[in-house]
């Protein structure tokens, strides 16, 4: 680097990460009131209406693999879902978390095997459980927008694992919540994983492709 020259591009997108991730921290905030609320007003409902859509519209017909989650306080619980995509011969799989900073993993389940209490209550499949690599993702979210942009916990688990099936095989990534979870655009920088789809209790939404 030449003396006294300082990379412009570097400072304005480091800037513009710092003010997404103050503008990310805001609407967490918001969105999980609202989740809050319409988990209490819709309920066991919600998580069988998502159920009764399934997932056909993904276009991965059985076996393909399928990594669900297991709801923790106000998601939507899959289970119902999870519960069908078996019945219809799908592979079920569930994340586990290896560490901070690095992506998901996925091992093999089924209800009914014993699961390990993690991090923020969240379950996992035991070490024994096989690896698999999911060929559909089902995550949690506390808001969405149309473009497929996806507002998590923080953590950035599910974009970095995102990232790396990407760069395995063909993947379709679906987000899974309230239809009040909607908002008009989720702050994102450059790195932030988009969906394919999002399945709310009225149906499944398509994002536009990259």
């Amino acid at each position: 680097m030449l003396p006294g020259w300082s990379n412009p591009s570097s400072s304005s997108v480091k800037g513009a990460a710092i003010s997404t991730d103050v503008a990310k921290k805001e609407m967490r905030r918001r969105a999980k009131t609202i989740r809050d609320d319409a988990y209490a007003r819709h309920g066991d409902h919600a998580s069988e209406a998502i159920a009764g859509h399934g997932i056909a519209f993904a276009a991965r017909p059985p076996p393909a693999i399928v990594s669900g989650f297991l709801a923790i306080g106000n998601e939507i619980d899959p289970t119902p879902l999870i519960e069908r995509l078996i019945g219809e011969g799908y592979r079920i799989c569930l994340p586990v978390m290896e560490g901070k900073g690095k992506p998901l993993v996925f091992r093999a389940w089924a209800p009914g095997e014993p699961l390990a209490e993690t991090t923020w209550g969240i379950r996992e499949p035991l070490p024994e459980a096989p690896v698999l690599e999911p060929d559909i993702v089902l995550g949690p979210l506390l808001a969405f927008d149309t473009a497929g942009y996806r507002l998590g916990y923080g953590g950035g688990f599910y974009d970095r694992t995102l990232a790396r099936l990407r760069a395995l095989k063909p993947i379709v990534s679906i987000g899974i919540g309230f239809d009040e979870q909607r908002v008009d655009a989720v702050p994102h920088v450059d790195y932030d994983e988009r969906l394919d789809w999002i399945l709310t209790p009225s149906g499944p939404l398509k994002c536009p492709a990259v």
